[in-house]
Order: C-alpha cells, then sequence, then structure tokens
C-alpha cells in the first residue's frame, strides 16, 4: 500500500543552532550526524542528530530569526493542552521502546536539571513531558501494543468533529494507490494546500519537469570529502 511508513525527519528552527544541538545531543542523547550550510538557501544552516537507522531529528538556522517573537498561544503552545496557531506543532513526542527506557529517558533529561512531568498513563501509551529550547513542548512516549481502532475511535467525537459513518470507513481504511506512474503535476488551484514561495516562483516551479528541478535543485555530495 501506497502510504509513508515513518517519519524521515522532523524539523525545527533555532535562532541559535548550537543551543538546539546540545540540547538533542547531550539531553536527549541523539548524537550529531550532519552540520551543513543549508542546501539553495543562503545564510541557512542545518543539523541533523540521528534517533535511529530510519529517523532523525532536524534544526534549521537562517538570518534573522531570533527577531521573530515566540508567542504563547500562537506561535507555541507551551504545553500539551496549550492551543497554538493552525498548521502549528501543538507538541512533538518521542518513541521510548518500553517503560524501563521511558523512565531511563526521564532520569536522564532531569539530570541535566531539566523539570520533567509523569509517567502518566493514557490507556494506548504511557507519556513523559517536559521543555526543551525556545519553548519547544516535548513529550516520550512508549506504548506496548498498535493502537485499536475498535477501542479507542469514540462515536461521540466523530460527531464533534463533524464526520460522518461513510466518511469514518474510509478513513479508517483509506483506498490503496492503483494509478499510474509518473502522474503530471496537476494545474495550480488555489483552493488546496501550497507552499509559501513567492507567486511567481512557485508557479514556475510547479510548470517545471521534474526532471529540470531535480537537476537544478540537488546536492548529493557530502560538504566533507571523502
Amino acid at each position: 500500500m501506497t502510504q509513508p511508513s515513518g517519519i524521515h525527519h522532523l524539523a525545527f528552527m533555532a535562532g541559535d543552532i548550537k543551543k538546539h544541538i546540545a540540547f538533542f545531543s547531550e539531553v536527549m542523547g541523539c548524537p550529531l550526524v550532519a552540520l551543513f550550510d543549508m542546501h539553495g538557501v543562503p545564510g541557512g544552516l542545518h543539523a541533523f542528530l540521528r534517533m535511529n537507522d530510519h529517523g532523525y531529528f532536524s534544526i534549521v538556522q537562517l538570518p534573522n530569526v531570533d527577531d521573530i517573537p515566540i508567542e504563547l498561544g500562537k506561535t507555541h503552545a507551551g504545553t500539551g493542552a496549550g492551543p497554538s496557531a493552525p498548521g502549528t506543532l501543538q507538541h512533538l513526542a518521542f518513541r521510548a521502546d518500553s517503560d524501563e527506557a521511558l523512565l531511563a529517558m526521564r532520569d536522564r533529561i532531569r539530570s541535566h536539571g531539566v523539570n520533567v512531568v509523569g509517567p502518566i498513563d493514557h490507556g494506548m501509551c504511557r507519556s513523559i513531558y517536559f521543555a526543551g529550547p525556545d519553548h519547544m513542548t516535548l513529550e516520550v512516549a512508549t506504548s506496548h501494543e498498535p493502537i485499536d481502532p475498535a477501542r479507542w475511535i469514540d462515536p461521540a467525537v466523530l460527531a464533534k468533529a463533524g464526520i460522518n459513518a461513510e466518511e469514518a470507513a474510509r478513513f479508517k481504511a483509506p483506498a490503496p494507490y492503483t494509478g499510474p506512474s509518473p502522474v503530471a503535476q496537476p494545474p495550480y488551484d488555489p483552493t488546496k494546500p501550497h507552499q509559501a514561495y513567492p507567486d511567481k516562483l512557485y508557479r514556475a516551479m510547479i510548470a517545471a519537469p521534474d526532471e529540470m528541478i531535480t537537476k537544478s535543485a540537488s546536492y548529493s555530495e557530502p560538504p566533507v570529502p571523502a
């Protein structure tokens, strides 16, 4: 079935990339595996820290980011129960492999002077909660078994979300993709989601052949020669 197989990397913005690297390396235990000039972005720095061979944590530093104010309730939620603007990340939960690993993460984080709340048992998972640099709202969670939709999709909450029975059936069992490949770029439709590039540049990007974008925008060699 055509669907994402996991998360390759999560990218957060930083005004001070060193502060974030130190936190996610020393406090969270994720080794730094890449740090380079961000591809195609003048003045940008890009870091990758390893969670496992298939998942990474990424930090981006761009010029003048520290001049953009953090506003709790708008840019950041500040807690797992707080609001933030639509499209923003409310909180991020890392995975631990067991209850013992969850408690070990709690102790590791606390040993660096960072306050941690939990563990809290949510039924589908057990979680600890804490903050990261720049008011990140972070969690580590562990589960013993896959989530059972029959037990965890509440009919009353489907109604609150405006999801009817037919829609719920589709969402629980997405149709596999059986169409052709490659698929041509669709015409620009303002009702669809779009990246926030300048309009003229974006229209040119989506009008260009895929091969041209691949050739002109790729940076395949590491910054340090072998």
